[in-house]
């Protein structure tokens, strides 16, 4: 990424906010020499933001930034793409690296002395550990990263990012998991329509697999050194479905033990689909081919319709070749993972939180860009394929790419949705990042969910 240093461009980026949206416009800076004259005018790639908060970080000009995640391509092109602005504002260079074994390597790399500058931890339980095991690494976020947060997001947000009354990580991006993805034609041309119950939903399973005699969904978890983590996901919906909300937090707080018999009802829902051959895996092999098969490509079956159905969160449609076209009309969409419960609309949440181990001037500068309403409309407007939530209400929804985006925000402002966190983001990072991922891959192969379910009760630490 090109760096720009010439301060009086740097300084010509600006955004006012009036009534409750955030209109952009080109406000007047003070004069970088001092003389009293107008200065030059300079936009990022997005649009305009306002400087001003970063000068108070000093002279940073020139400093460079590492960022350590787990968000790569093509959704960390544009994830860098929305840094353009900061770069343009201040002179920072930001550093972007992306791994799939983020959660396992920057344990590594902490345990080596060699901490990045900042990290996405995508799971507070992940937080909460190495605040406990590398208590002299991480830093607080500083007070212009607290005071953004207040603004701008909901207060339980602020919670996941503190650890034993000390806030260290704000909120980036938030994930909405709880859809199905399917090609509306193939819906259309069998006169099938979206099920609004998940007995509805298992009547068309049932259906799709008689009228074809195929399998009807496509399902992977593989992802390197996390390979299980997207079958979590399926559980947890799972558990806000049969057990309900009150149940899930129970549990994931280990109030109730992993393998309580609520929780095994749900894997035992979550089984009536990923452990029955005649449902699953379409296109790809049998019920243990999900466990190898990659969580990325895993839904192009329903493209080569090979396969109706793919469950997977908003953040999926990054993953669907180029040139395909999200939408109600287009070659795929997604509906909500129905429930037959009528008093909840659960909607199982993600999200990334920016963890420092860093504290200089422009790490800090870094982290309150990150915070502010001005990056999640940079963001929204460097995702111009979509796939990308914030729950900064900053946020201009009209920055919001695509029309499935905008139907997640729907979802998510629902007055009957309920957002439950991610519950293995929020268990200790051995448990959510760890004995719980292989449970997955070793129910999938085998092993039966009270086996799996024990065995991960019995390594709580």
């Amino acid at each position: 990424m090109t760096r720009r240093t010439t301060t009086a461009r740097r300084r010509m980026m600006a955004v006012a906010a009036g009534g409750a949206g955030l209109a952009l416009v080109l406000a007047a800076c003070s004069d970088p020499d001092g003389e009293g004259g107008a200065a030059d005018e300079t936009t990022s790639a997005g649009g305009m933001i306002d400087c001003a908060p970063y000068e108070e970080f000093g002279d940073i000009d020139g400093k460079e930034v590492d960022v350590y995640t787990s968000i790569v391509d093509p959704e960390g092109a544009t994830q860098q793409a929305s840094y353009d602005a900061f770069e343009e504002c201040t002179g920072v260079t930001v550093n972007y690296e992306a791994s799939r074994e983020f959660e396992a390597q920057l344990l590594v790399r902490l345990q080596a002395g060699n901490a990045p500058d900042i990290a996405y931890l995508p799971q507070p339980g992940l937080l909460n550990t190495i605040a406990s095991d590398f208590p002299d690494a991480i830093k607080p976020a500083p007070t212009q990263v607290a005071a953004n947060v207040d603004e701008f997001f909901n207060e339980t947000w602020k919670g996941y990012g503190t650890v034993d009354g000390t806030f260290y990580a704000a909120p980036l991006g938030a994930n909405a998991k709880s859809f199905v993805w399917y090609s509306p034609s193939m819906f259309s041309d069998a006169g099938y329509e979206v099920p609004t119950t998940w007995t509805a939903l298992m009547d068309l399973t049932e259906k799709i697999h008689q009228d074809t005699g195929g399998q009807v969904w496509c399902a992977g978890v593989e992802s390197g050194d996390a390979t299980g983590w997207p079958g979590t996901d399926w559980i947890e919906d799972m558990v806000l479905r049969t057990a309900g909300p009150d149940v899930y937090q129970q549990w994931y707080t280990h109030e109730i033990p992993f393998d309580d018999p609520q929780i095994l009802e749900a894997w035992e829902a979550a089984g009536q689909i990923l452990q029955n051959p005649d449902y699953v895996n379409a296109g790809l092999g049998g019920v243990d081919s999900i466990a190898t098969k990659s969580w990325t490509d895993a839904g192009n079956g329903i493209l080569d319709q090979q396969c109706w159905m793919h469950r997977a969160a908003n953040f999926y449609m990054t993953q669907w070749p180029e040139g395909t076209e999200v939408s109600e009309s287009g070659d795929v969409f997604a509906f909500y993972l129905p429930t037959d419960q009528t008093d909840v609309q659960p909607m199982l949440g993600g999200g990334e939180f920016v963890t420092a181990f860093a504290d200089r001037p422009e790490v800090q500068a870094f982290q309150t860009y990150l915070s502010s309403a001005d990056w999640a409309n940079e963001k929204a407007k460097a995702t111009p394929a979509g796939g990308w939530v914030s729950a900064n209400n900053g946020l201009d929804p009209a920055n919001l790419a695509t029309e499935f985006d905008q139907y997640v925000a729907g979802v998510l402002s629902d007055p009957n949705t309920v957002v439950a966190f991610d519950a293995s983001d929020l268990m200790p990072g051995e448990v959510g990042a760890g004995t719980f991922w292989r449970a997955i891959v070793e129910w999938l192969t085998g092993s039966s969910a009270e086996e799996v379910t024990a065995q991960v009760e019995n390594n709580w630490p």
